[in-house]
C-alpha cells in the first residue's frame, strides 16, 4: 500500500517527525560507545570480561534486527517501535542501577544484553513505516535520509556530544542524560505516527499464519534467489567500514605519522561524508536506478577508494588534506550501497517484513566479519593484504549484481508516466 506524499529533495514531509524521532533515539543510544568498555573495566572488571558484554549485547542487536522486519509487518510498526522504546528504557535503568551502580557483572550482562533487543525493534521497524507510506518512486530516497539520520545521531552527535561533557559530570550522569534523548525520541515517535496508515493483510492472519510469516525471515534466504544474492552484496556493504575502524587507527597513527586526533577528525570526515551522500545516492537511484548506482558507485567504487584511502597516507604520509579526500571518497561509494534498504522489499512485495528482517541479518553479519577477516590475514598479509581482500570482495559484489533480477520504475520528471525499465543491465 502506497499513500501519496508530499516531499522535500526526496524526504517524505508526512513522516518528517519519524525521521527527527530516529535521530534523537539513535543519538542517545550512541552514547555509551566510546567509552563504556572503559568504565566498565574501571569498575574492576577485566578487559575480556567487558569485551563479553559487548559480545553478548551485539548478538542480542543481530537477533532483534533479524525479525525487526517481520515483526513490525505482523503487529504493525508502530506497536514495534512502542516495544523497543519501552524495552530500551526499562532495561537501561535496570542495568544502570543493579548493573553498574552495585557492580554486578550478572545483572551487567542480563539487562545490557536484553537492552541490546530493543534499538533494532525501533529503528528497523521505521523501514517498514517507510515502503508502506512513501511513493514507490521515492522509496529509495526516503531510506536515504533514514540511513543520514541514524548516522548523524548515533555516529555523530551520539559521539561527539559525550566528549564534550564527559569530564564534567562523569560517566553513569551522561549515560543518564543518554535516556532523555532515547525518551524524547520514543515520544515523538508515538504520537507522531500513531495516524500512519499501515497494511491490513497481516492484521487478517490467524495465528498460525503470523508464525509462519516470521519464518519467512529465515526461509527466504533458500526459497528467493535474488534475496540471497543481494544478502551476500549487504554482509560485504560495509566491511572496509567495520574493518577500517579497527585496523586503521594503529596504522595511521604509528605507520604513517598522524596524531590521535587527526585521525579522528579523519574518521569523521569519513562519517559526515556518508551522511551527505546518503542523500545524494538515495535521490540519485531513483533516476538512475538501485541496482545500478549499487553496481557502479558502490560495488566499484568501494574497491577502488578502500585501496585509496590506505595509499594515499602510505605514499605521502601524514598529509591531512589527502588522507581527508581518501576519507570522503570512501564514504561516498560506502553510502552509494543505501539503495539496497529498498531493494529487499522490492525483490519479495508480499512479504516486505520479512525481505527487511534478512537485509538487517546482513548487516549484522557484516559487522561480524569485517574483524573476523582481518583476525585471519593480518598475521599473514598485513594490513594491506587486508584492504586488497576488502577490495577484491567488493569486486565479487559487483559480479553478484549482474545475476539479481529485478525490474525498476524510473521517473524521469515529475507528473510523467513511469517507465518500467530493467535495472539488471
Amino acid at each position: 500500500m502506497k499513500v501519496n506524499s508530499d516531499h522535500w529533495m526526496g524526504l517524505p514531509t508526512n513522516l518528517l517527525w519519524g525521521y527527527v524521532a530516529i535521530f534523537l533515539f539513535m543519538t542517545g543510544d550512541g552514547f555509551e560507545l566510546a567509552f563504556l568498555s572503559r568504565y566498565i573495566v574501571e569498575l574492576g572488571f577485566s578487559p575480556a570480561q567487558a569485551t563479553l558484554a559487548f559480545t553478548v549485547y551485539g548478538l542480542c542487536a543481530a537477533l532483534a534486527a533479524w525479525g525487526s522486519g517481520v515483526i513490525a509487518e505482523v503487529i504493525t510498526p508502530q506497536k514495534a517501535m512502542r516495544i523497543g522504546f519501552y524495552m530500551w528504557v526499562v532495561f537501561h535503568v535496570l542495568f544502570m542501577i543493579f548493573g553498574l551502580s552495585h557492580k554486578n557483572y550478572y545483572f551487567i550482562l542480563l539487562f545490557y544484553g536484553i537492552r541490546g533487543l530493543a534499538y533494532p525493534l525501533f529503528l528497523y521497524s521505521f523501514i517498514v513505516v517507510i515502503v508502506n507510506n512513501v511513493r514507490e518512486e521515492l522509496v529509495g530516497s526516503a531510506c536515504g535520509w533514514f540511513w543520514a539520520a541514524y548516522s548523524l545521531g548515533i555516529g555523530v552527535i551520539g559521539s561527539y556530544l559525550p566528549s564534550l561533557i564527559i569530564t564534567h559530570i562523569g560517566e553513569m550522569n551522561v549515560l543518564w542524560f543518554s535516556l532523555a534523548w532515547v525518551c524524547a525520541g520514543g515520544i515523538i515517535a508515538i504520537l507522531s505516527l500513531n495516524n500512519i496508515k499501515v497494511s491490513n493483510r497481516m492484521m487478517n492472519l490467524s495465528t498460525k499464519e503470523k508464525f509462519a510469516e516470521m519464518s519467512r525471515a529465515v526461509t527466504l534466504l533458500a526459497s528467493n534467489r535474488n534475496i540471497f544474492l543481494s544478502s551476500i552484496v549487504r554482509i560485504i556493504n560495509t566491511l572496509s567500514l567495520y574493518g577500517f575502524a579497527i585496523i586503521m587507527p594503529l596504522v595511521f597513527v604509528d605507520s604513517f605519522g598522524f596524531s590521535v586526533p587527526d585521525w579522528l577528525q579523519i574518521w569523521a570526515i569519513f562519517f559526515f561524508s556518508t551522511i551527505v551522500f546518503n542523500v545524494f545516492w538515495g535521490i540519485v537511484s531513483q533516476k538512475l536506478g538501485w541496482l545500478r548506482v549499487i553496481r557502479w558507485y558502490g560495488c566499484l567504487g568501494c574497491a577502488v577508494f578502500s585501496i585509496t584511502f590506505y595509499f594515499l597516507p602510505a605514499i605521502f604520509g601524514d598529509n591531512f588534506w589527502l588522507a581527508a579526500l581518501g576519507a570522503t571518497l570512501l564514504g561516498a561509494s560506502t553510502a552509494a550501497f543505501v539503495p539496497m534498504t529498498a531493494l529487499f522489499p522490492a525483490l519479495e512485495p508480499e512479504h516486505k517484513g520479512a525481505a527487511i528482517s534478512v537485509c538487517n541479518l546482513s548487516a549484522g553479519l557484516s559487522n561480524f566479519f569485517a574483524p573476523a577477516i582481518a583476525t585471519l590475514l593480518l598475521p599473514t598479509v598485513s594490513v594491506i593484504g587486508v584492504v586488497l581482500a576488502y577490495s577484491a570482495l567488493y569486486i565479487l559484489a559487483f559480479i553478484l549484481t549482474l545475476y539479481i533480477e529485478f525490474s525498476q520504475k524510473q521517473y524521469p520528471a515529475a507528473g510523467s508516466e513511469p517507465l518500467e525499465s530493467s535495472a539488471t543491465s
